[in-house]
């Protein structure tokens, strides 16, 4: 593949767009997955119990920071076309500088069972909740960039709990959060390599080495492609998937927008609005995508200025970065102001802008292209996502389509959005499944 047409496959990727008692051993051998790893992977299979302590100091560091940033004038257009607006940031900061609690968060965070397990020489940290009721289907949750294992965080009691948040006992799920690598609290990578297909493989050894022997996985952003590559190693533990950025482009609506053609004729209306959103994404919203992609290791300045980071996560897709602006202006949406600003701020205490940014760089395939599963998926599309897969799309790319639906609210980061309309899809997503 050329360097152009890299470019064009990787920067279609979103983000093109944070202590139960668990059997710390694997139960015998992880298989092919576990073989297909390099040995120092099997070298130590403990796991250890994990909290955050984040030193004042550097906390006091980071309200310093943000309250030294240099700004810029403010933008010479009314709307969000030049970036993200002067407005915007700096209500984020001001905020972020007198009121903003980051040790609340870390309470939320440590009040949850949390880990750390070495797998293929990295260190992995996981969050891993056992539900009480006795035949919960293990799900393993997969993030995304810029989103990290604070997307799920309000998933976990209803899902692990249900009888309790309006789910029958045969709805529970026990459930495990890892950080992908260079995320949040899990080990940087110190070479290359750690693209979907490894993470795929390293989290099947995770699941395995909590005793697992059956388990369905779900994703977004690269949660999507994490998650698809784990089905296709086509292994007999993984029962299915359910995805909410699915990979459906076909391969003609593909070329046309590679090459920034008119819509194809003849498409039907949910067919063209997606065509045109995917257009609008390709020549409007993938520009950090491509920097990424190409020159992840020339991002200096956000990992030197929280400001920077925090307008570099905001300019993710616009109808985030719509919501986010209504957040800061001081209206009320699915997130809050603490969301939003616990996220980049866990990406600041790790220091993990640039290790996170590697991924793109380390991908190879083209984000929204089918990848042709064999096992069952299941499929929820949100009307505010980068762009609304069509039914036609889906049943096309996924011929083991199990669920299908389009709830009427939530976006990118619909976990985090829209807590219980998610729940609800999730239980439905893999009742056949059961």
């Amino acid at each position: 593949m050329n360097k152009r047409k890299r470019i064009l496959a990787a920067s279609t990727i979103a983000l093109a767009s944070v202590i139960s008692t668990v059997s710390g051993m694997a139960q015998g051998s992880a298989g092919n997955v576990l073989s297909s790893l390099p040995s120092s992977s099997i070298a130590d299979e403990s796991i250890r119990p994990f909290k955050i302590n984040i030193p004042k100091a550097k906390l006091d560091d980071l309200r310093r920071r943000v309250a030294a940033t240099n700004f810029p004038e403010k933008e010479t257009v009314s709307d969000p076309s030049q970036g993200v607006q002067l407005a915007t940031i700096k209500a984020l900061a001001q905020y972020w500088a007198k009121d903003y609690d980051w040790r609340k968060i870390e309470a939320k965070l440590n009040s949850f069972p949390q880990f750390m397990t070495t797998i293929d020489g990295l260190d992995i940290h996981f969050i891993h909740v056992r539900s009480k009721e006795a035949n919960a289907m293990p799900i393993i949750l997969t993030h995304g960039w810029p989103g990290s294992i604070l997307e799920f965080t309000k998933i976990i009691g209803p899902l692990t709990n249900p009888t309790v948040h309006g789910g029958n006992a045969s709805d529970a799920f026990d459930i495990v959060i890892p950080s992908i690598p260079g995320y949040g609290f899990s080990g940087k990578p110190t070479s290359t390599g750690w693209d979907p297909v490894r993470i795929a493989k390293a989290w099947v050894v995770l699941m395995k080495r909590l005793g697992y022997s059956r388990f369905v996985a779900q994703g977004g952003d690269w949660g999507d492609a994490i998650t698809e590559q784990m089905a296709l190693l086509t292994l007999p533990e993984l029962l299915g998937v359910h995805v909410n950025m699915p990979a459906t482009i076909p391969a003609h609506i593909a070329k046309a927008l590679q090459f920034g053609e008119p819509a194809p004729t003849g498409l039907a209306a949910d067919e063209l609005n997606a065509y045109n959103q995917l257009d609008y994404f390709y020549k409007h919203g993938l520009g950090y995508a491509n920097e990424m992609t190409n020159r992840p290791q020339t991002l200096y300045g956000i990992a030197d200025s929280p400001v920077g980071l925090a307008a570099w996560m905001l300019d993710h897709d616009i109808r985030s970065y719509e919501l986010i602006a209504r957040v800061f202006d001081g209206q009320a949406e699915g997130l809050t102001r603490d969301d939003i600003l616990n996220n980049v701020t866990l990406y600041w205490v790790t220091n993990t802008a640039v290790s996170s940014a590697r991924l793109y760089w380390e991908n190879k395939f083209a984000f929204f292209e089918p990848k042709h599963l064999t096992i069952p998926v299941a499929v929820s599309v949100f009307p505010d996502e980068i762009y609304v897969a069509p039914k036609s799309w889906t049943v096309q790319a996924y011929p083991k389509l199990i669920y299908f639906n389009k709830p009427d609210k939530g976006g990118h980061f619909a976990a985090w959005e829209q807590s219980q309309v998610f729940t609800s899809e999730i239980r439905a997503a893999f009742k056949s499944l059961r």
